[in-house]
């Protein structure tokens, strides 16, 4: 077994006393649509999300409906999330294969997953997670490539390598809760731009911190 890494266990303390309950911040009702909401927040935020996808699941309606759906009607209504034409083709094709080998179910593995268009592994992590309460792997966006060097718990740049360090440093209960905890303190107190270590609950331990 691997060992963790030291302050792993208080870095999580912290975060779920301060963040409490958290849960993922995109907002669905069937399960596809978890899946083609954050397809949309590549490259985007969870917020500009949230904006479009009422109109967007209103629009279609059902599986089927997105895997007919006419790409410039559906990217008139994703424009504003960005590289709009690539994600109305990912979502249009996540949908037929989805239907076509799958059944319209989405599988609960990341191999299948990620076979599915438009789908990597944080989006297969999210979708596992959320629908199955399955923790096969972490979720690794901006804010947690970002925050999780800053922690010491990784010295990579690759998304990939980035989750197997935080695999083999954090306790397989915390995995998802974990990646939501850097995602919100990212949010808040450890942006790109600007820090604010003074009000972070790591701050007094954060090997990065200019507390």
């Amino acid at each position: 077994m691997n060992a963790l890494h030291p302050l792993s266990r208080e870095y999580n303390k912290r975060l779920k006393k301060y963040f409490g309950k958290v849960q993922c911040p995109l907002r669905y009702n069937e399960d596809h649509e978890l899946a083609i909401a954050v397809i949309l927040s590549a490259q985007c935020t969870d917020e500009r999300v949230n904006l479009v996808t009422p109109a967007l699941f209103e629009k279609f309606k059902t599986l089927i409906d997105f895997a007919n759906a006419d790409q410039t009607e559906m990217e008139k209504l994703i424009f504003s999330t960005g590289f709009y034409k690539n994600k109305s083709k990912s979502i249009r094709g996540f949908a037929k294969k989805l239907l076509s080998e799958f059944g319209g179910v989405l599988p609960k593995t990341i191999p299948e997953l990620i076979s599915l268009p438009g789908i990597g592994r944080k989006t297969a992590n999210v979708i596992l997670s959320e629908i199955y309460g399955i923790a096969d792997g972490v979720v690794v966006d901006t804010h947690v490539k970002r925050i999780s060097r800053k922690l010491g718990l990784t010295k990579e740049n690759d998304p990939v390598k980035i989750e197997k360090d935080l695999m083999k440093n954090i306790e397989k209960k915390y995995w998802d809760d974990f990646s939501l905890y850097l995602i919100f303190l990212g949010r808040k107190f450890c942006k790109a731009r600007k820090t604010e270590c003074e009000n972070c609950p790591l701050g007094d331990i954060c090997p990065s911190s200019n507390v």
